[in-house]
């Protein structure tokens, strides 16, 4: 935090803004990496939740966190054992054999591979058989990770106050979203049973889809700390040449990745929250097999349907639908700077469409952004938290897969499949005709309305009402002003007569308060802070990285 500060402010408390070099940044940022590492298991989760978080790390920080990756070393098999019994009974009891070494270690829980009994063979949550000896992923919770993630949670609580000082209230905004999303989310990841419900709603929405695979729920041996899954094997989504090898065409599996994410969220309201390369696999036959629910939401109908205007906005490059969008949806400052704005989003389209953009353009924009924007403009409501981190993940798993992927012509397609183009035309068509229809009734208004105007004025009976508005607090500032002047004048004074009269620790006390009010009147004339991030297009930064290979 006071790095961060430090890179924020030239004397840390005050002074005027820093800018500080990319290479600074990288380095506070592996610091920081080293330091989650070592935190332990809820800190990782926090860098991962941070690493998709533009607005409030820097860049250079996105991009060192973005390698963390949610992989510790297992609990040892006896503590896990423990925890297995606990809540299933002896494992020779239940399971045909069991593989004490884990095929999946996580932050909060470890996965391992495992038997049913045929004689013990029940249904399935959605009512199949389990099948007689069927092969299944057993997923247990880490030995007393409650007790550690509640410690966790209160440091954060108790330190979210501390830097919420050395930011701006944009960027304050977002961080305590984080901070309560954060800790909503992560309990919500050690609740197996809600794991279970999340990941049954979800299969039953695709289960006419063949595209797709998400594994079925074994729910007797399923507990709110230990879940059991079929286990369906597949090839890691981001091993290329394995998926070379098998012939699998890895632009169908980009573009049936976003559809099924935009269904998740347009359309079903209910999505997997996680999907990093480890908890994404490819089958043989192309088909895309989903692991690990612990992270997964919902969207509300309200969000689901600017989501919709925000993507049909820009199938149509329709630039002020995009803001409009975006402000209604509580993501974009109202006060930004609508010109600027545009730009950025023509660029942003223009880079997800894989086209290039040239750099000259970029360092013009940043230009114009850090000269008209003093706050930073963007901001995450809780509720959108997972959400864009579903859009970052999907997206850096596209590129993976074809880094010419045109997230834009899919999403399109799937907007004008699903007919939510054609409902935006009717939409607009039915605004346009109601407004027009409110013109005429004004219209038919404005003749009486302007005569009797006319007639007041002509009587000097007319006054004008005036109120001042002070969206930026102008008066507020003079009042701080004047207060912190005539104190600031008050402790000098008093300063050079208790000096006089050879009182010399009164004359101390007096200076120091002198000092604090100097400082304060200072602060309260700095400047609003400009932005200190500078936009990433996640293609060229691939393509830069892979020629740096």
């Amino acid at each position: 935090m006071l790095a961060y500060a430090r890179d924020r402010r030239r004397f840390l408390l005050f002074g005027r803004p820093r800018q500080v070099a990319a290479e600074t940044h990288r380095h506070r940022a592996e610091v920081l990496l080293e330091s989650l590492l070592a935190l332990g298991p809820t800190f990782i989760k926090l860098g991962q939740l941070l690493s998709t978080r533009p607005d409030v790390l820097p860049p250079a920080y996105i991009d060192v966190l973005s390698a963390l990756q949610d992989d510790v070393p297992p609990a040892p098999w006896p503590e896990a054992e423990t925890v297995l019994e606990d809540e299933l009974g002896p494992v020779d009891e239940r399971f045909a054999s069991f593989d004490t070494e884990p095929i999946s270690g996580a932050s909060l829980g470890q996965v391992y591979r495992a038997r049913l009994d045929p004689e013990r063979e029940t249904p399935t949550r959605t009512g199949t058989s389990a099948g007689s000896g069927r092969e299944v992923a057993v997923k247990i919770r880490r030995p007393n990770i409650e007790a550690l993630v509640r410690a966790d949670l209160r440091v954060i609580k108790w330190s979210l106050p501390l830097l919420l000082y050395f930011v701006d209230d944009a960027r304050a905004f977002s961080l305590e979203n984080l901070a309560q999303e954060f800790s909503k989310t992560i309990r919500e990841e050690m609740d197996y049973e809600r794991e279970a419900e999340m990941l049954t709603e979800i299969r039953a929405n695709f289960s006419d889809d063949d595209r797709f695979i998400i594994p079925d729920v074994i729910e007797s041996h399923s507990g709110s700390r230990v879940l059991t899954m079929e286990y369906v094997e597949g090839t890691k989504i981001n091993d290329l040449d394995e998926l070379e090898r098998e012939g699998i065409d890895r632009t169908r599996v980009a573009e049936n990745l976003e559809r099924s994410y935009l269904q998740m969220i347009i359309d079903d309201g209910v999505f997997h929250a996680d999907p990093h390369p480890g908890n994404l696999a490819v089958t043989d036959g192309g088909r895309i097999v989903f692991y690990d629910f612990g992270m997964s939401g919902r969207v509300d109908p309200f969000v689901q349907e600017k989501i919709v205007d925000f993507y049909v906005a820009v199938a149509n490059q329709d630039i002020d639908g995009i803001l409009d969008a975006l402000i209604e949806i509580g993501t974009l400052s109202p006060d930004a700077d609508r010109g600027v704005m545009a730009e950025v989003m023509e660029i942003a389209i223009r880079d997800a469409r894989g086209e290039d953009v040239e750099q000259y353009r970029v360092n013009q924009i940043v230009g114009q952004i850090e000269d008209s924007i003093y706050a930073f403009p963007f901001r995450l409501p809780k509720n959108l938290a997972l959400v864009l981190r579903v859009a970052t993940v999907v997206e850096g798993v596209c590129v993976t897969l074809d880094p010419d992927f045109d997230f834009i012509s899919t999403a399109t397609d799937y907007l004008t499949e699903q007919g939510y183009r054609e409902e935006s035309i009717r939409q607009y068509i039915d605004e346009t005709g109601t407004q027009l229809r409110r013109t005429g009734e004004s219209l038919t208004r404005i003749a009486p309305k302007t005569e009797r105007a006319l007639d007041r004025l002509d009587r000097d009976d007319l006054y004008v009402r005036i109120g001042v508005e002070d969206s930026e607090d102008v008066f507020e500032k003079l009042a701080k002003r004047l207060v912190y002047g005539m104190l600031l004048t008050m402790t000098l004074f008093s300063t050079g007569v208790l000096y006089a009269l050879e009182a010399p620790r009164g004359s101390i006390v007096a200076a120091a308060f002198s000092v604090l009010l100097t400082i304060q009147l200072y602060r309260s004339f700095r400047g609003p802070r400009s932005v200190g991030a500078r936009p990433q297009f996640t293609r060229q930064n691939l393509r830069q990285r892979r020629g740096e290979e």
